[in-house]
Order: structure tokens, then C-alpha cells, then sequence
């Protein structure tokens, strides 16, 4: 073991979140080690969002495509899926982090590969790729960003048959044949979207009787209804209760319970997240191996004055973006109490708090029709003991969504606060509504009453003239 290098902020874990918080950190003048046993870039550059956006994107615009006199008979035929992966493997950088590395040091932050894992109060011991072991100490704090990785249930067989969880579905180089999705949330219904596109014969197996189901209601019904025309099975009410492969090569046997048996080329688990946190030492600064770990508003540890928890581990939000802007905020709390201890490492934070993951956290589900929705569903309201009512709108009657394209169909729904006249939750589904989203973001995170809403005229002919159309069916039932 060498001698231990000190820093002001070690960031244990580089993708997205462990890179924006060295950002600010360094930008605040503090020395930052980030290390990093995979990929400098994480999960988000190599594994999910832009791989599966990259596979997903020539689809949707197909789909737009199809829906335009003029173009339609010219994307009649199906995807050329070599191509289609080789501009996702580009945008994976053919899963090599040069690039981001470079950047890392850009900023000034040093760069440490290998597996780290904390020993003690500030304190980091890494397992390099030779077997060395460096120790790392850090003055102020320690920030945890390892994020999540995908759950396995436990099934007879299973990990015999080496199911595809989504690295896989992301990552494959070829095309399966026939391909069984297990889950329904939104791994489950993007990556059934794209592989249905590429040319796979694709089941979706979802246990409950919806898909998307922490989302509104008709925007799970939407996208069943477009997989099914896209030629996909969606089967609800179905459970799995084992998966048979002879030596994990060859046909893998879905078996559900009652006995039906449904092969396939591969089959993809999309049935949850659990924090990266097994083997970081979390015992050793008296948290629990594999747990969550709880926050403040900071990113702070409960209990701690220097541990901090960003992006998925902490399970506030399990999104790229909600975890970036954590470690925004995390790297400003950081700086401000390494410059002033006056800082308090309890609430109130001020600028220092991450507010915005609470009840206005923004999601696009790149399917077709595309879902996106920011804050509460209409049940989440409800169950929180808001006075609320849906406001509910046929995107497609719009003059923008007609020329989007024939036959445009979507539907709109802002949930409002009645005693408070604001909106507590916006969803929309349809062909392009990805791009309506930050409208309502804004509109939810700033608590904009209606009355002003009225004043934000949306241009026409566009897809967002619906925000109009929200506010009158509002005033008029």
C-alpha cells in the first residue's frame, strides 16, 4: 500500500454525477481525486441514455416520417440495423473514454482508475487495475456517486441462462432473432421499442396490468397500443417463474407460472435498480453495505459531516439529469463549507439545497407515441392530500400537431391545485411532445399561477398552442 495523497474532495465514482460535482468543486479551487473502476462517463454514456436514445432516435423519426404525404412511401422498409449500431456504437465511443478522461483533467481534477473503497472517516483505499493499493484522504469531504446497477430476481435457472439486463440491450451488436422483455417500466418499454424496430419478433411480459405504471394511466395504454401495432406482443397478468438455457448458449425458455413456455434468442430482466454500494466500505464509517443512503437537501449524509451521497445511491431520483443537478448543488454545499464553517451542515441550505427532486422531477420516455411528464400523476396528488383536478386534452385537435403530422394522436393532462391555482403535475403523449416538457417544468418547479400562465402565448402552429387549449378546458368545465 503507498503512502496516502491528500485532497480536498475525493468523488468516488465518475459518470455524470461524480463529474459535475469535481466541476464545481474544482471550480471552487478544491484539489479533487475522482475515481473510477469502469468507465470514466458512467452508466449514462455507455449503457442508457445515449446508446438507447441513439437506437431509439431512427426510429421515431421513421415513425414521423410515415406520417407525412411525400415521405411515407419512402420509409415504407424496414431500419438498416447495421447502421443504426454503428452510429450507436459512435456515440458510445466504442465504449472507450479518452475523451472523457481528457476532460476530467481539463478541469484540473486528477484522475484515479481503479476500485475505491472507504476505510474509515475521509478516507479512501483504491484497488488499482494491478493489484497496488493508494490511499486517498480528503480534508473536507467525500462525495459517493456510484450510482445503481440492474436487479435479478430470483428466478430457477436464471443466472445460468445469462439474460440480457439493459448493458446488454444497449450494447448488443446484433440483432436477436426473438427477444422476450420482462418489466414494463421504461428500460422495458424503450428497449421493446427499438429491438420491435430493428427487426426482433419482441414479448413484453409485464406482472401487473399496465405498463409505465408510476405515470399516468392513458399514457401506458398509448404505447401498448403503439407496440401492438408495431407488431409486438404485450402480455399483462404475466409472471415468470423460471428461465431454462442449456449452458447459457442457444434458445433461452421463458416459463411462466401455470406452465406456458415462450422461447426466444434473449431474453432482458428490466425489473428494477439497487444502489451501487455492496462493496464500498460502507462499514466502516457505520452504514449498511448495499443500502440507499438517506440525504439532506445538500446531498449530506444523515449523521455526517462529510460524507455525501449524489445521484442514484441516495434514491431520490434515478435519472441522469435529476442526478446532475444533485451534484450541482452538492459542489456548491461542498466549496461553501470548506471556505466558511459558519455554512450549516443542517437545514436550512439556501442555495444549497436540492429542491427540485422532490415532487417536479421531468422524465421523457423515448417510445412512440414519446411520453413526458414533470411532477405528480393525478393518484400521486390525491394520495399526497392535494385538492386537485385533471385537465385533460386531445393533443391531435391541435393545428400544430395536425401539420406535425396525419393522424396525429397524444393526449395532455395538467393536474391542478384548486386551493392554490397552480399546477402540481403536467404529462403528455404523443409523437414529439419530449420537446414540450421543460414548458411545464418550468411552469411546476416555479409554482406559476394560472392567472400568469394565461400570459405565456405558446407560438402557432404549434404543438404547444395545447398549453391554451389546457387553460380554457380548465376555466370552461
Amino acid at each position: 500500500m503507498t503512502e496516502a495523497m491528500e485532497y480536498d474532495v475525493v468523488v468516488l465514482g465518475a459518470g455524470p454525477v461524480g463529474e459535475n460535482v469535481a466541476d464545481r468543486t474544482r471550480a471552487a479551487g478544491l484539489s479533487t481525486a475522482v475515481v473510477e473502476s469502469e468507465l470514466v462517463g458512467g452508466e449514462c454514456s455507455y449503457w442508457a441514455c445515449m446508446p438507447s436514445k441513439a437506437l431509439l432516435r431512427p426510429v421515431l423519426a421513421r415513425a414521423d416520417a410515415r406520417r407525412l404525404p411525400g415521405l411515407s412511401q419512402d420509409v415504407s422498409g424496414p431500419l438498416d440495423a447495421s447502421a443504426v449500431l454503428a452510429r450507436r456504437n459512435e456515440f458510445t465511443a466504442n465504449w472507450k473514454d479518452d475523451g472523457q478522461v481528457a476532460w476530467l483533467e481539463s478541469v484540473g481534477a486528477t484522475f484515479v482508475r481503479g476500485y475505491g473503497r472507504l476505510d474509515g472517516k475521509r478516507r479512501v483505499v483504491v484497488t488499482g487495475p494491478d493489484g497496488e493499493e493508494r490511499v486517498l484522504t480528503a480534508r473536507h469531504a467525500v462525495a459517493v456517486c456510484v450510482g445503481s446497477r440492474a436487479v435479478l430476481p430470483d428466478l430457477p435457472g436464471l443466472a445460468d441462462a445469462k439474460p440480457w439486463t439493459s448493458r446488454e440491450a444497449t450494447s448488443s451488436q446484433r440483432v436477436p432473432g426473438r427477444l422476450v422483455v420482462v418489466g414494463g417500466g421504461v428500460v422495458g418499454v424503450e428497449m421493446a421499442t427499438a429491438w420491435r424496430a430493428l427487426g426482433s419478433e419482441v414479448t413484453v411480459l409485464v406482472r401487473g396490468d399496465g405498463v409505465l405504471p408510476r405515470l399516468e394511466p392513458f399514457a401506458g395504454e398509448l404505447v401498448v397500443e403503439a407496440l401492438t401495432e408495431a407488431g409486438a406482443k404485450v402480455r399483462t397478468g404475466a409472471t415468470v417463474a423460471a428461465v431454462e438455457r442449456d449452458g447459457g448458449t442457444g434458445p433461452v425458455t421463458v416459463v411462466l407460472t401455470g406452465g406456458e413456455r415462450i422461447e426466444a434468442d434473449e431474453v432482458l430482466f428490466a425489473t428494477g435498480r439497487a444502489p451501487r454500494t455492496d462493496d464500498i466500505g460502507l462499514e466502516s464509517v457505520g452504514l449498511d453495505p448495499g443500502s440507499w443512503l438517506t440525504v439532506d437537501d445538500s446531498c449530506l449524509v444523515d449523521g455526517s459531516d462529510w460524507l455525501y451521497a449524489v445521484g442514484d445511491v441516495n434514491h431520490r431520483a434515478l435519472l441522469t439529469h435529476q442526478g446532475k443537478y444533485q451534484a450541482r448543488i452538492a459542489g456548491a454545499a461542498i466549496a461553501a463549507r470548506a471556505a466558511d464553517s459558519a455554512v450549516p451542515v443542517s437545514g436550512p441550505w439556501g442555495p444549497y439545497a436540492a429542491t427540485a427532486d422532490h415532487g417536479a422531477v421531468p422524465q421523457v420516455v423515448f417510445t412512440d407515441p414519446e411520453i413526458g411528464a414533470v411532477g405528480l400523476s393525478l393518484a400521486e396528488a390525491e394520495r399526497a392530500g392535494h385538492r386537485v383536478r385533471a385537465v385533460d386534452y386531445e393533443i391531435g385537435n391541435v393545428s400544430g400537431a395536425a401539420l406535425y403530422g396525419d393522424g396525429y394522436h397524444g393526449r395532455a393532462r395538467m393536474i391542478v391545485d384548486l386551493d392554490r391555482e397552480i399546477l402540481r403535475g403536467v404529462t403528455f403523449a404523443g409523437p414529439g411532445v419530449g420537446e414540450l416538457l421543460h414548458s411545464a417544468t418550468v411552469a411546476v418547479v416555479g409554482e406559476v399561477p394560472i392567472s400568469r400562465l394565461w400570459h405565456a402565448v405558446p407560438s402557432y402552429p404549434t404543438i404547444s398552442e395545447v398549453w391554451l387549449r389546457l387553460l380554457e378546458t380548465y376555466r370552461d368545465e
